[in-house]
């Protein structure tokens, strides 16, 4: 490199900025110094020569460093890892019945509330959140905890399948939602993927006024299955109303903190609903308290993995691999359940699965236009 004279005056520029007549200095802008000594040239450093990084001109100070890229397929991977960490959850749900399903959400809370304040203070966030949207965050709190215990409320009075397949309808009511609150724009697609969803839910229902009154390949009776397959879907029009409200509410407030308001809503609707019925009770030693310690894990483990899907993929092609949850409740019930489905849930399945894929797509071929 070229050195720099004891008494010239060297101006340094930020890396990265070409030399061009409008930077380099002219006669007229020299400093006061330089007028004052005509006999100092003013010396500015030019391209050279650098040994470094062997190039010239030298490349050290006007390349900056490049950002690693992510693995490709990392975000479909955390999709998948998620879709298994809910599914199962889901069916430790389903292996506590000793314990009411408010009760199971209410200790889920309870575990996730001791990892989420830790890392509300590392991010300085608050526990309040911005006034003007506070009647937003209690809204997502209320409702996404009621669609909370509807699932895990369908999950013991109907099988696994059932309700996670019913579950899956929520990408329709979101757009629907959407329209009539957001003003988002509700096409024929959106028809067709409703009439999906609805095909899907009357073939897992099989109302008997379609179907007769036969109802032996059910297991169980057919009013608990009737209940848990209408809680199931009340968990999708309320977790389309929580999507709803966190669009609303976009990037103005930390993830963290809707998942505070979430959890702590939750605990005092949990408790308060315990309390008018009465239904509170310590669970059993052994298996159920480890149950609901790994409900709590492997709920919170599958939210984490799916946020960091969502920060590195397109959320397409995220709903497409989260309609997985659906392939899992099928082999975990059949394996661990001992409960093969029938045909009417499997075509439920597949409309149910092709409405939610397909209103996905869609969504995703809106955003790379």
């Amino acid at each position: 490199m070229r050195p720099l004279g004891s008494t010239g005056v060297a101006e340094l520029r930020e890396p990265g900025l070409p030399l061009s007549a409008d930077t380099s200095p002219s006669a007229s802008e020299e400093s006061p110094a330089a007028r004052e000594e005509p006999a100092e040239a003013v010396e500015t450093p030019g391209p050279s020569w650098c040994g470094l990084c062997r190039s010239w001109p030298c490349g050290s100070r006007a390349q900056p460093a490049k950002k690693k890229a992510p693995c490709r397929g990392l975000g479909l991977f955390y999709t998948l890892l998620s879709a298994f960490l809910f599914s199962v959850a889901s069916l430790f749900v389903k292996k506590v019945q000793d314990l009411h399903a408010v009760e199971i959400s209410a200790f889920r809370c309870v575990f996730q509330m001791l990892v989420v304040i830790p890392c509300l203070i590392y991010r300085k966030t608050g526990f309040i959140g911005p006034k003007d949207l506070r009647i937003f965050l209690i809204l997502r709190g209320v409702l996404g905890s009621t669609a909370m215990i509807l699932l895990y409320y369908a999950f013991h009075t109907t099988s696994l399948a059932d309700a996670t397949v019913v579950s899956f309808s929520c990408p329709v009511f979101t757009s629907l939602f959407a329209c009539m609150f957001l003003k988002e724009k509700y096409s024929l697609w959106d028809v067709l993927f409703t009439a999906f969803a609805i095909t899907g839910v009357i073939l897992i229902v099989r109302p008997p006024f379609l179907f007769g009154s036969n109802t032996a390949e059910i297991t169980g009776s057919y009013s608990d299955h009737l209940k848990g397959t209408f809680a199931s879907l009340g968990h999708a029009v309320f977790a389309a109303l929580t999507l709803v409200i966190l669009r609303k509410m976009g990037k103005s407030v930390d993830y963290f903190l809707t998942i505070w308001y979430y959890i702590v809503v939750g605990l005092v609707e949990c408790v308060i609903i315990l309390f008018v019925l009465g239904l509170w009770r310590l669970p059993n030693c052994g298996m159920d308290r480890l149950f609901l310690l790994l409900i709590g894990l492997f709920g919170l483990a599958g939210q984490v993995f799916l946020t960091k899907a969502l920060q590195i993929e397109k959320a397409g092609l995220v709903a497409l691999m989260k309609t997985m949850d659906v392939v899992f409740a099928f082999i975990f019930q059949i394996i661990f359940l001992h409960n093969i489905p029938t045909w009417w849930t499997v075509g439920g399945a597949l409309c149910v699965v092709a409405s939610s894929a397909g209103a996905a797509i869609r969504k995703w071929c809106q955003g790379s236009k």
